[in-house]
């Protein structure tokens, strides 16, 4: 039997929805919602512009710096000096220099000639702002295979509700024909209550899957970044889909967005041990001076006269002895660099497991689809040959009972490998860092 009871009542499910939902979206455009709306795609789009930024701060350091200042002092005691008393033919003297008011207010530019660490903070640019656009596809992912789990799972979920619902009406169907039968006299009481307490089994897992359903969609809602207030409604029914064998691609690493943030973390710490060795470079930069100053015994007199002054020059520094503070930086830098490319072949064996659990997960979730459709096949003919003969006298309630029960356990199991294919086919994608190739490719 192929999948045409389930797929018939999902497509009812589908359909209906419009008395509940206002929005109608597919997979492909709840993911497309998601990417848009997703608080995460917001901080990325955040951690990229402070990228950029940081880019613009590192280059400001090569280019021109101007600053102002400017000070007014009130010389409440002027400090005294001596003055030789042979420049008097006397003895020396002791003397106040100065006025109680100066004022001086000066701008100096300085530009930097040469400075490694800042032409290595340059280098590091491109490669931040990489970083942060790959950052940026990483969450892309985490959003398409977020979204379109939780999408299987409300459809996943639907289905199970619409077993237990048309496993209902069969229950009260042999309920309603048991209640004659034990007017009758037909049957005994024992036997009525048991096919009650099935009746009311079904009923608690009923209103448990119509919860699960609600909380299915509120996790779809907050993955695509909709307020849960609105309402949804799923437009293809992903389990209309006919099953196909996928065959997995050989792993490249080289593919995987933690692969390349990885290796851009290495660049990027390289360079930082670049920066720290550039350090013992000397430093050269240039600088031009222009003010004026005011000075005076009295504060409105001394600001009518002003006198101006102004240099340039040329400053070299030379770094001899720190410490030896910059080597342990450079040689913690270096330590680092070797931790992350221990830490990178550790990463790149467990993207190769997490690609053999992943094939392994799907060829078993694939066997275990097409086991358990055989398996409903089955049971429903023994139902329906059971109901039959029940219907007939030739078989005693019990044996209806365990047919129904094998039955929906085979209806149950099977929706439940529904799901689990699609979480493995995702689990493929994220492992072999296809999961935008599987977003482009919905219709």
């Amino acid at each position: 039997m192929k999948r045409t009871w389930i797929i018939a009542i999902l497509t009812i499910a589908a359909t209906s929805g419009s008395t509940w939902a206002q929005t109608r979206l597919s997979l492909k455009d709840c993911i497309a919602y998601g990417i848009k709306n997703n608080g995460n795609v917001k901080i990325a789009q955040y951690q990229e512009s402070i990228a950029a930024q940081q880019g613009r701060e590192a280059l400001a350091g090569y280019l021109p710096q101007v600053a102002g200042s400017g000070a007014l002092d009130n010389n409440i005691k002027l400090q005294s000096t001596v003055l030789p008393g042979a420049l008097f033919g006397g003895e020396d003297r002791r003397v106040a220099l100065g006025t109680k008011y100066s004022t001086n207010v000066a701008a100096q530019a300085d530009q930097v000639i040469f400075d490694q660490q800042l032409l290595v903070g340059l280098k590091a640019n491109k490669p931040n702002i990489e970083n942060a656009e790959l950052n940026s596809h990483k969450t892309k992912e985490n959003i398409i295979y977020n979204v379109a789990n939780g999408y299987y799972q409300v459809f996943v979920t639907q289905a199970q509700i619409d077993l237990l619902k048309d496993n209902l009406d069969k229950t009260q169907q042999i309920l309603g024909t048991l209640q004659l039968q034990l007017d009758n006299g037909v049957i005994k009481k024992v036997d009525y209550d048991r096919t009650q307490v099935s009746l009311n089994n079904i009923k608690s897992q009923l209103t448990l899957a119509e919860s699960n359903l609600v909380l299915a969609q509120n996790q779809l809602k907050f993955q695509m970044g909709m307020p849960l207030t609105e309402q949804l409604e799923l437009t293809d029914n992903p389990l209309n889909q006919p099953f196909k064998l996928f065959e997995p691609a050989k792993l490249d690493v080289a593919n995987l967005t933690d692969f390349k943030i990885q290796n851009l973390n290495m660049e990027l710490q390289g360079l930082e041990k670049e920066r720290i060795k550039a350090g013992y470079l000397p430093k050269l930069s240039v600088y031009g001076r222009y003010g004026v100053q005011a000075l005076g015994n009295n504060l409105g007199e001394s600001w009518n006269n002003w006198f101006s002054f102004g240099a340039v020059g040329v400053k070299l520094t030379i770094p001899i002895f720190d410490s030896f503070r910059r080597d342990a930086q450079y040689k913690q830098a270096d330590l680092n660099l070797l931790t992350q490319n221990e830490q990178l072949k550790l990463n790149v064996q467990n993207y190769e497991l997490q690609n053999h659990n992943a094939t392994t997960q799907i060829q078993k979730a694939k066997l275990n689809l097409g086991n358990d459709e055989a398996n409903v096949t089955l049971a429903k003919e023994v139902y329906d040959v059971t109901t039959l003969q029940y219907r007939e006298g030739t078989v005693p309630l019990s044996d209806l009972l365990n047919a129904e029960t094998s039955y929906k356990e085979a209806q149950s199991n099977y929706i439940n490998s529904m799901l689990s294919y699609y979480q493995a086919k995702l689990g493929l994608e994220q492992s072999q860092g296809s999961l935008n190739d599987f977003y482009t490719a919905l219709p």
